[in-house]
């Protein structure tokens, strides 16, 4: 592991930490605000995205026929990598929250000890592998029908 790509996998839980730690600053700190939204908007997600990221790049991005853009496939592909971060991370908030709050337990020291946790955890698995490419059984066994 370079590096460069320890960075990258330890920077979700980080920021999880460091938004655990903010929680002892005042009530009305804008520091403190800034370090829960930022992690609850992109940290668990990233550390999800990161796993599934040798799946996802897999298939390329398709673009339209006249390509005027020489870099649509990278552009098309950040863009739905951010996207995913996003909701993933603000979908992982939803459920952890409101399972506290089903269970009568909710506070956001909870919450975001939870997400911590889980974030840390999500950054230490291995990414996943991407499956080959799909052939079809004509491909495969070269019967196709001939008119």
């Amino acid at each position: 592991m370079t590096p460069q790509e320890l960075v990258v996998r330890t920077l979700p839980p980080f920021g999880g930490w460091l938004a655990l730690s903010a929680l002892a600053l005042p009530d009305g700190s804008g520091l403190r605000g800034v370090a829960m939204v930022a992690f609850l908007a992109v940290g668990p997600g990233a550390a999800l995205v990161r796993i599934c990221g040798p799946a996802l790049g897999a298939r390329p991005a398709e673009g339209p026929v006249e390509r005027r853009d020489p870099a649509f496939e990278r552009h098309s592909d950040l863009l739905e990598r951010l996207m995913l971060i996003v909701f993933l991370s603000v979908a992982v908030v939803l459920i952890d929250a409101t399972v506290f709050i089903a269970t009568h337990a909710f506070s956001a020291q909870r919450v975001l000890l939870t997400l911590t946790l889980l974030t840390t955890i999500a950054a230490f698995c291995p990414p996943l592998r991407a499956s080959p490419p799909r052939t079809s059984t004509r491909a495969r066994t070269g019967k196709g029908t001939a008119l």
